[in-house]
């Protein structure tokens, strides 16, 4: 095993110890300092990029990829106000989950504490930097990033700020480190927990890479395999707000999680077919359909089993006619990834309905999938959508990030 990632893994042992116990007033200091720290070397970070991005368009990568990799003023600028916006939650340390009594007098506490040292993989966004960086930080965490190879520069000139922002606080630089290599082999030294000193690995990027982790992870992970995301056009929907949600659901962004990769229109609200198809087209998204979408419009592609379960992110989506919001559910069931879901209707039953029966991390009503991010959920920010069941589901943003013990308080009780 690497020496390097030894020594970085035991070193951020030694962090989150400290991190654990720091105040909150200490903690919000270094987020506002990282985030002034990002603000004044903004041209560094942009000029990172722009190397990175050279060597991507050089590799002829997808759009959607180059898209995930760009950075501009604006993007820069969120990354800022994102840690700005973590710093104003509450900590969520030492928060009191539940509390009651025995019996016998015993005051039984549930508390919030951090998981301690948490290695984050992922591929081409940038921003996961100072998103995961300052999510681990307000948790009490310690993190060790492994970015993608094509976002190396990006990354590197975002993490200095980030380790300014704790020096300034008086926090060792060591709560957020970062991988110096881009060799594979770096994903399976973290995947073994670096002897001891990782305690949950969080992978954000392609099915590829999260499969992998999945595999061969030796320590708990937070994951979701890939966003296989639905936008369900009820029979009741209202026709400009079923356009205007899937317009925005499929091409706000294509190349993040929440984007809609299948449309299902109610086969008695065939009035909204037209519509939403020439709709998508003329924003220059490929439409791929059953008979009756290919019936409406000639310019969509015949569709293929496989479509169902693609997770193109990309100007692509299937669209299929299917026999109301039951046929719906079991389409989303049989080729859904639990990501986001969302139903366009103005009938509250059927709205019902579809909200308890569709077994997804999130699931929205009359609103776009765009929305499945932490920044939205008033998170501040996030580390990516769980789809697991077990202990964080959604977006994992700093409450998500923490594990609690018991404190127990007695009067001098003893066991019979």
């Amino acid at each position: 095993m690497n020496a390097e990632l030894i020594t970085m893994g035991q070193n951020a042992r030694i962090a989150a110890k400290s991190l654990a116990l720091a105040p909150e007033t200490q903690k919000n200091a270094a987020l506002l300092a990282m985030a002034k720290a990002i603000r004044a070397h903004a041209q560094t970070i942009q000029s990172a990029n722009d190397q990175d991005m050279a060597s991507a368009k050089s590799k002829d990568l997808k759009s959607s990829f180059i898209d995930r990799l760009a950075l501009n003023a604006a993007r820069i600028e969120a990354m800022a106000k994102g840690l700005e916006d973590i710093a104003a939650l509450p900590d969520p340390v030492g928060r009191l989950l539940e509390k009651w009594q025995r019996p016998n007098g015993m005051e039984i506490s549930r508390i919030a504490v951090p998981i301690g040292v948490i290695g984050i993989i992922y591929e081409s966004r940038p921003n996961v930097t100072a998103d995961a960086g300052g999510l681990c930080l307000k948790s009490g965490n310690a993190a060790i990033l492994r970015g993608g190879s094509d976002g190396f520069a990006s990354s590197q000139a975002i993490i200095t700020c980030l380790q300014q922002g704790l020096t300034e606080a008086g926090l060792d630089p060591h709560a957020i480190q970062m991988v110096q290599t881009t060799d594979r082999e770096a994903v399976g030294d973290m995947l073994t927990g670096l002897g001891g000193t990782i305690d949950l690995i969080i992978p954000r990027g392609g099915k590829s890479l999260v499969a992998r982790v999945q595999e061969n992870a030796r320590v708990p992970v937070f994951s979701h395999l890939e966003g296989i995301c639905h936008v369900y056009v009820d029979r009741d929907a209202d026709p400009e707000m079923a356009k205007s949600i899937v317009l925005n659901a499929k091409m706000r962004r294509t190349g993040v999680c929440g984007s809609a990769e299948t449309i299902l229109i109610d086969s008695t609200n065939l009035n909204s077919l037209k519509p939403i198809i020439s709709t998508l087209i003329d924003a220059g998204c490929e439409v791929r359909g059953d008979a009756a979408a290919q019936n409406t419009d000639p310019r969509v592609k015949p569709v293929t089993e496989e479509d169902w379960s693609t997770e193109y992110l990309d100007a692509i989506v299937s669209l299929r006619v299917v026999d109301g919001v039951d046929a719906a559910i079991v389409h989303i069931a049989n080729y859904g990834s639990q990501h986001t879901d969302s139903i366009v209707t103005a009938n509250q039953k059927t709205a019902e309905k579809f909200l308890t029966e569709v077994d997804s991390a999130i699931v929205l009503h009359n609103a776009s999938t765009q929305f499945a991010d932490g920044g939205e959920f008033g998170f501040g920010a996030e580390i990516g959508i769980a789809t697991g069941k077990m202990h964080a589901r959604g977006p994992v943003g700093v409450n998500q990030l923490t594990t609690f013990k018991y404190q127990i308080r007695g009067t001098g009780q003893t066991r019979p």
